[in-house]
């Protein structure tokens, strides 16, 4: 039986950028954080950054919720993230681990995390990029290390060996924090709990799906039948001889 999501010690994080449901999750004791990104913004029809992220900070001021910088030019996304990390104490600034032209970011992770910015950084899907990324920040200050473990996962990897060695390369530094990032399916937050991940990020979509926790697979089973039994029925679907 999988342990009951009260019971992990993996931290939950909310992923996404629909307010109401932002706002509706922070509120649930077993959601530790919350983060979002330009590209979820932007699905969710966000069209003024700044006004949608001092919105949803007015209602969260007890968790931790990360905001991404968006410009791929070093001198403007330190600008960026001075500005996003003066918005309020509980936020974390998310840069990318390198620029679109794939220049690392570990001069500017540096300096801002040597100013007591605390970074989320994201994007990562190598160990040399985990190894940058952890030589670069500053060991008193808090930051969070995001590997997108399902993205890895796409390109037919196994992402879990990578995870580990995240994993140890991090645990020398108590104010660091590894996030298994871009979760594809509920059974990712008992693999991040396995390798010791701090922190995994789920979406709202994947989140509905904690009441299966533990279910009874011969009733689901049965379940699946009748939803197909009573879809064809609700088409009409017949067939003859031809």
């Amino acid at each position: 039986m999988p342990k009951k999501v009260e019971e992990l010690k993996v931290k939950i994080f909310a992923d996404g950028a629909e307010r109401d449901g932002m706002i509706a999750l922070a509120k649930e004791s077993f959601i530790k954080g919350l983060t979002t990104n330009p590209t979820l913004m932007r699905k969710a029809g966000v069209t003024d950054y700044a006004l949608f992220a001092k919105d949803i900070l007015s209602f969260i001021k007890d968790k931790p919720i990360s905001f991404e910088v968006f410009s791929d030019e070093f001198n403007e996304m330190e600008r960026q993230a001075r500005i996003i990390a003066a918005w309020a104490p509980n936020v974390y600034v998310k840069i990318p681990v390198a620029n679109t032209k794939g220049e690392s970011s570990a001069g500017l992770i540096k300096k801002l995390s040597g100013n007591g910015v605390k970074l989320n950084v994201t994007a990562i899907l190598t160990v040399p990029q985990v190894e940058t990324v952890v030589n670069s920040l500053n060991p008193e200050n808090p930051a969070i290390i995001s590997v997108f473990a399902g993205r890895i996962a796409d390109t037919g990897v196994d992402p879990m060996p990578i995870m580990r060695q995240a994993k140890e390369m991090i645990s020398k530094y108590p104010k660091f924090e590894l996030l298994w990032a871009s979760t594809r399916e509920l059974y990712n937050i008992y693999q991040a709990e396995e390798i010791g991940a701090h922190i995994i990020t789920v979406t709202h979509d994947i989140l509905k799906k904690l009441a299966m926790v533990g279910y009874d697979h011969h009733t689901l089973s049965i379940e699946t039948v009748k939803m197909f039994y009573e879809d064809g029925q609700k088409v009409g679907y017949t067939l003859y001889e031809s």
